[in-house]
């Protein structure tokens, strides 16, 4: 007997091992499905993430792997309610044949086993309801490394981001905030990165309260590096979380897609030191469009650094905050969250360019399969980024330009 061409005991066996709970054939194949479709899919794509629900894993996956046409999933779905067109279906396709690939799953899913991830799904007890108010653009699943109790922490969190440079100032102000917020009864959620990130996890830990941190990549392969020891802290009294299976590597573009679950995930966010283009803003971004309470603490009018927060503030109704009574106020315990009226779309441009190397060459197919999108998107957008000066083409293929 086989599973999707795989040996049943296997699959069996390790799935059992992931989700906790002992399952029957059919839970299995569907959530060994669902486990392949997290990484096949990039995260937040709303078409995937909406076949998956209507149709169920297992029968979305078995289409693909039988290689059925775009009309067959635009009748299938629209029989149930979707609103998606062929031609919506045809350039997922293209993104989601090249990533097709269930014997790499089952190496993902050994490697969970193996760090003894959790592997959860909508529906199931530990899942974070939060999550859902991202709507077409939810997880497809989540991959636990950590305590279920800080996963059940997350209904009272709050979101604690900046910049990764960050300035003497920036780093003291969110020591003062995470454990101030931590004394207060609120787990505090961020993204492990240098800088701020960092500071808000370790103050957390300092004041025995836990911490959650959302992965760009597997959580088997911590990132970053330097933040090995911290994350592995994490571990033992909190919880590392990702959408993508064991093995995935962090790309600018998963960075980006990342920060909507940080947003999604606490009460509130709070950005304590940004400059003008930092990432963090993203993240304010998500919490807007979500309506969760957004704060932004101000710093020295003279500060680059505090640039971002500043601009918060004053072009996109940031609360300002100074202490973490102040920030306590966006969300006191036991206040219910708003739900979103709409989700965005981000640009390709981001995932191409994320996807060439400066100096190995790499052909329009292979940018495509790295990025997850269709060929002919990423031929497209190489074109308009030669336009801009990004990239070139040689004759082994593109590259990305030197700053």
């Amino acid at each position: 007997m086989t599973i999707f061409g795989l040996a049943q005991g296997e699959v069996t066996t390790l799935m059992t091992a992931i989700v906790g709970r002992e399952l029957d054939q059919a839970a299995v194949t569907e959530l060994f499905a669902r486990a392949t479709w997290s990484g096949i899919a990039e995260p937040g794509d709303r078409v995937a993430g909406s076949v998956v629900t209507t149709l169920g894993a297992a029968e979305t996956l078995t289409a693909l792997a039988e290689g059925r046409p775009p009309e067959w999933w635009w009748t299938s779905t629209a029989d149930r309610g979707a609103d998606y067109t062929v031609d919506d279906f045809e350039n997922a396709l293209k993104r989601w044949m090249p990533r097709l690939d269930i014997p790499l799953s089952l190496v993902a899913v050994r490697q969970a086993a193996r760090y003894a991830v959790r592997f959860l799904v909508p529906g199931d007890d530990l899942w974070p309801g939060s999550m859902d108010d991202l709507g077409e653009h939810a997880p497809i699943a989540l991959w636990q490394r950590g305590s279920d109790e800080a996963v059940r922490s997350l209904a009272r969190s709050f979101a604690l981001v900046g910049a990764r440079a960050a300035t003497g100032y920036g780093e003291h102000i969110t020591m003062e905030a995470s454990a101030g917020l931590v004394d207060r009864g609120y787990s505090i959620v961020s993204g492990a990165a240098y800088g701020i990130d960092g500071m808000a996890h370790r103050a957390a830990l300092a004041s025995r309260g836990t911490t959650i941190a959302f992965l760009a990549g597997g959580v088997d392969r911590f990132y970053p590096s330097g933040h090995d020891a911290l994350l592995t802290r994490i571990v033992e009294t909190g919880v590392v979380l990702s959408e993508l299976p064991c093995g995935s590597a962090p790309t600018k573009w998963r960075f980006l897609q990342r920060n909507r679950l940080i947003a999604a995930a606490g009460l509130a966010t709070v950005v304590l030191e940004a400059g003008w283009r930092s990432g963090s803003l993203n993240t304010a971004g998500h919490a807007a469009d979500l309506g969760r309470p957004l704060g932004a603490v101000p710093g020295p009018v003279t500060s680059a650094a505090s640039a971002g927060c500043h601009r918060l503030i004053r072009e996109y109704n940031a609360v300002c905050v100074t202490n973490p009574d102040e920030m306590a106020e966006l969300a006191p315990l036991g206040d219910p969250m708003l739900v979103p009226e709409v989700s965005r779309e981000k640009p390709v441009a981001t995932r191409v360019l994320d996807a060439l190397s400066q100096t190995s060459p790499r052909r329009a197919e292979d940018v495509a399969n790295r990025a997850g999108i269709s060929t002919s998107d990423a031929q497209s957008t190489l074109g308009l980024l030669e336009l801009d000066g990004a990239v070139t083409e040689r004759e082994r293929g593109w590259v990305k330009k030197k700053l």
